[in-house]
């Protein structure tokens, strides 16, 4: 046995130590891993220095190694191989070599995550223009590339994301005069709903994605909504104007943590003196941390996921007033699952589109993502915030209120088109 398949045996011994877990060295030597209780799961290292990889720096090299067939899945997937390890995490603490990688990679997160608009636009380009094909195969009907909110065990995707719309448009406080600035407004769903089903005078929704922006208009131009829902391809720091409503969904997450005060600077600048803003990010229920390195370095370059301590501090230098906050747990787990059991299933036209590489790529960032938000302290986080006090009521009674009345909106406006 090396020295390098003995460390590593030794490194995971005390992080799997529930389950059943064989990792199969390049030698054929099987090291066996848990108490054997539930489904066994067995990987296979191809060669010698996928071992030292694997050992020196897991957080990156992991989905590196399955990517490129490094690392191969004899029995069970590499969702279950991922949902084995961080559902033993916390057990065992990190190696002195793995906590420094860590340490560089905090002291060089602001450097890395430098986003000004011109690389803001090329990390967009690099994850969202890939082709609305491949998104296709996925996503809900109605395009939405974040969180959905599963109001009952066993909603649908679709159901799911037209919660997450409804209950986001009550957050809002609409009123038929309104105008809505959408940061970040993907394949243009919300900004539809807001302006179809809300029924507010006029929504502007602004992205970096060539692509997203194409469909977008489409849709709007195809509703009917073109005359009052609007889509411009430019930066969030670049739009001029008031506006009574501020919404951002999914967009946060991209930023980088140095942006974050010119982000909430900029929309106190663009919100009424009434205003109400409504922020759904991604982030972290625990302490300000790293974000992956392979998701930063292979999809989401630039991106960082917050603590709620780094999105305060932002925010109340910002001049805005935090009204209300909900932290949406497991409910992106869900959203996943989904995404990935959707993707699992058309997989064979993901490689068609691309390569089977590409594939391998992303049944880890979504198997990844999943478990992440399964076993880990990633949640979503919703933040109401306002330009005065005196901008949102007392008690959150009014959320329900309104979703029953978006809800009825929702139904007589399905009757009405068939």
């Amino acid at each position: 046995m090396s020295f390098a398949v003995w460390a590593l045996g030794k490194a995971l011994t005390p992080l799997v130590r529930r389950g059943a877990l064989t990792l199969i060295t390049p030698s054929g030597e099987p090291l066996a891993f848990g108490d054997g209780a539930g489904e066994p799961i067995v990987a296979r290292l191809t060669d010698n220095a996928a071992v030292w990889a694997l050992l020196l720096d897991p957080d990156l090299k992991t989905g590196e190694l399955f990517t490129d067939g490094r690392l191969a899945m004899e029995r069970g997937t590499i969702y279950e191989f991922l949902s084995l390890i961080l559902d033993n995490d916390g057990e065992a603490n990190p190696s002195p070599i793995v906590q420094a990688f860590d340490r560089c990679r905090t002291a060089t997160q602001l450097w890395r995550q430098r986003n000004d608009p011109g690389r803001s636009r090329r990390n967009v380009a690099h994850h969202y223009d890939l082709g609305d094909a491949l998104y296709a195969l996925f996503l809900d009907p109605d395009w939405q590339y974040s969180c959905a909110y599963f109001e009952h065990p066993g909603q649908g995707l679709a159901d799911a994301q037209r919660a997450k719309k409804r209950h986001i448009a009550a957050k809002l406080l609409l009123e038929p005069h309104h105008r809505v600035l959408d940061i970040g407004c993907g394949w243009g769903g919300l900004a539809l709903y807001l302006a179809g089903v809300a029924g507010v005078a006029e929504v502007l929704g602004v992205t970096l994605s060539e692509e997203q922006i194409a469909r977008a208009r489409s849709r709007a131009q195809a509703a009917g909504l073109a005359a009052r829902t609007r889509f411009a391809l430019t930066d969030y720091r670049a739009v001029e104007g008031l506006f009574d409503r501020i919404v951002s969904v999914g967009m946060f997450e991209h930023l980088g943590l140095g942006a974050y005060e010119t982000f909430f600077k900029t929309c106190r600048e663009r919100l009424t003196d009434d205003g109400v803003m409504l922020l759904h990010t991604i982030g972290c229920s625990d302490a300000p941390s790293v974000t992956n390195p392979w998701i930063t370095r292979y999809i989401f370059p630039g991106g960082h996921l917050p603590s709620l301590s780094d999105i305060l501090k932002a925010v109340e230098r910002s001049g805005l007033v935090v009204s209300d906050i909900e932290v949406l747990r497991l409910h992106y787990a869900e959203t996943l699952r989904a995404w990935r059991t959707a993707f699992m299933a058309r997989r064979a036209e993901a490689v068609a589109m691309f390569d089977e590489r590409f594939c391998r790529m992303w049944e880890y960032y979504l198997a990844m993502s999943e478990t992440a938000f399964r076993y880990e302290q990633v949640v979503v986080f919703q933040l109401q915030l306002v330009s005065r006090q005196g901008s949102a009521p007392l008690t959150r009674d009014y959320v329900a209120a309104a979703e029953a009345d978006l809800r009825a909106r929702e139904n007589a406006i399905s009757i009405g088109d068939r």
